[in-house]
């Protein structure tokens, strides 16, 4: 019976590699390399364990240990530093990857129709969901191992094997937990819209709670498995078992999710579902509103997630002069303004992180047209009284204003959190517009998009790798020196810095210049190739 709910389960496991053969190396390679640079960088920024401990002491506060969690301040050695300051968010951007690889093969299959022709096939009732689960806690485990060993390579003294080997476990760990949720979510719910945003709610929630407990009630933080990340003491105490209770959750919750998945239906789900109207509003008839109903979850999710990363760099603003003095690593990164404070200095650089962030969120907003086409679901649309141009102008309406709220929100944040920890506060609007006349530079982000679909639509992905460029040669450009043209390849390093600088209209008006002709030529390309 076993063998026959999990026939060519190694067949399936074949198939989804070889959909994810892209996929998955991406996500491993970010993570391991965001992990590793890490303490590389924390070694030559903090060479003296002196230095270390006045930034231990910079940590001693509660915004930060609601942000980062609890660490090792009395002996903050360099791996001591890593584990406090990266795990538990990495932790958190593993459990994000775990989440969005299961989905796209379980409740996304199925939504596509690909789980029904998979079960006309000889595979057992179980074969998908093992096959899905079986890819990404080997995606995880793959993860652990390259971290754990990668970290103990780097022959930084206070990282020994053992903390390595922990760190990565701890990665995994979580990685599989939010698997198993997931495959649970994946049950209960009918699409793989609610199976993400139930799954991503929860890993929020986790976060919150954990940021509750480490802040005001250690034992709050045990109920959320991101509490556990930061109790497992990784380089100090070293708890191994931490990593057991993750595993032994995990198995729990792909029992539960196997058993609802042999007594459904398929297609169907345990979790009631609100009844369609019987005709759409007419703000729904007309794309613009399609559009917007499409993105609403995620618009939301990333409004708020921007609005927390502001209101987060905001609490530290207090003790920026302390963090940054004598540091001369961290004072090459700055503007360098005469007559400026540090933290004045500091405020150019977190905005323009900011705003490149909030650059994601539309630029997936209009690239989701493309996601549409190639599920042939544009073609219903067009088939209709409803032109190319009205199609795409929704798509772009939508992605500006999205660009323009989550900038907003993150200033807002920002300004509002600052507000609160500085005893000399600055205004709303000297944050504001700093953080507004990054908007031109984002929509030139948004105008390249819009050319990619029109003109270049197999090559749109290029966009995410502009964007990370962006970041590194701007928010890293001043520690490494690198030359100043290589900024000037990002729209966002034309941008004046404010408010250290002076405002220049020019360089902004030649982006806006920029951002019109480049969506003028997308829309032409998108009247004339081909659709589908």
């Amino acid at each position: 019976m076993e063998r026959s709910l999990a026939k060519n389960t190694g067949s399936l496991l074949r198939f989804i590699g070889r959909q994810d053969r892209m996929r998955i190396p991406l996500w491993l390679l970010g993570i391991s390399f965001f992990t590793l640079i890490v303490p590389v960088a924390f070694k030559d920024m903090y060479p003296t364990q002196q230095e270390r401990d006045v930034m231990a002491k910079t940590m001693e506060n509660p915004a930060m240990t609601a942000m980062v969690g609890t660490g090792n301040l009395d002996h903050y050695t360099i791996g001591a530093m890593t584990a406090h300051q990266m795990l538990l968010l990495t932790a958190v951007v593993v459990g994000l990857m775990s989440i969005l690889l299961l989905t796209r093969h379980t409740r996304g299959d199925e939504e596509e129709g690909r789980s029904e022709l998979i079960h006309s096939l000889p595979v057992g009732r179980l074969a998908n969901l093992q096959a899905a689960c079986i890819v990404v806690i080997g995606t995880n485990v793959l993860l652990a191992l390259i971290i754990g060993f990668g970290l103990y390579a780097l022959g930084i003294e206070s990282m020994n094997l053992e903390g390595s080997l922990l760190y990565g476990a701890i990665l995994g760990g979580t990685g599989i937990v939010f698997t198993g949720m997931t495959a649970l979510f994946s049950q209960l719910s009918e699409n793989s819209r609610s199976v993400i945003g139930y799954s991503i709610a929860l890993l929020i929630t986790a976060y919150l709670v954990r940021a509750v407990g480490d802040v005001s009630n250690e034992a709050l933080a045990w109920f959320s498995p991101l509490g556990w990340v930061t109790q497992a003491e990784v380089y100090a105490t070293n708890n191994w078992w931490l990593v057991i209770l993750m595993l032994g959750t995990a198995i729990l919750l792909f029992l539960i999710a196997a058993f609802l998945n042999l007594i459904r239906d398929l297609e169907a789900g345990f979790l009631p579902s609100r009844p369609g109207k019987e005709t759409a509003s007419p703000v729904l008839q007309r794309p613009i509103g399609l559009a917007l109903k499409l993105q609403r979850t995620g618009t939301i999710a990333w409004a708020v997630g921007l609005f927390v990363i502001g209101v987060s760099y905001g609490s530290v603003l207090g003790d920026l002069e302390t963090f940054f003095e004598g540091n001369e690593m961290l004072e090459n990164m700055l503007v360098d303004k005469a007559g400026y404070s540090m933290t004045e200095q500091f405020i150019p650089m977190l905005l323009m992180v900011m705003a490149i962030l909030a650059t994601v969120p539309p630029v997936m907003a209009i690239g989701k047209l493309l996601g549409e086409e190639k599920k042939n679901r544009v073609d219903h649309l067009l088939s209709k009284a409803v032109s190319r141009s009205r199609l795409l102008g929704s798509y772009l309406i939508i992605a500006i204003i999205n660009g323009f709220i989550m900038l907003s929100l993150a200033a807002v944040g920002l300004w509002a959190a600052g507000t609160a920890v500085m005893d000399d506060a600055f205004s709303f609007w000297s944050i504001y517009s700093a953080a507004i006349v990054y908007y031109p530079a984002m929509l030139v982000m948004i105008g390249v998009v819009v050319f990619l679909i029109g003109v270049l639509p197999k090559l749109a992905s290029i966009i995410w790798i502009y964007i990370v460029y962006s970041f590194f040669v701007l928010y890293l450009g001043g520690l490494f020196d690198l030359p100043e043209w290589v900024g000037k390849l990002s729209p966002f390093g034309y941008i004046p810095q404010l408010p250290v600088e002076e405002m220049e209209w020019l360089p902004v008006s030649l982006l806006l210049l920029t951002t019109i002709i480049l969506m003028v030529v997308g829309f032409i390309g998108y009247n004339k190739r081909d659709i589908g």
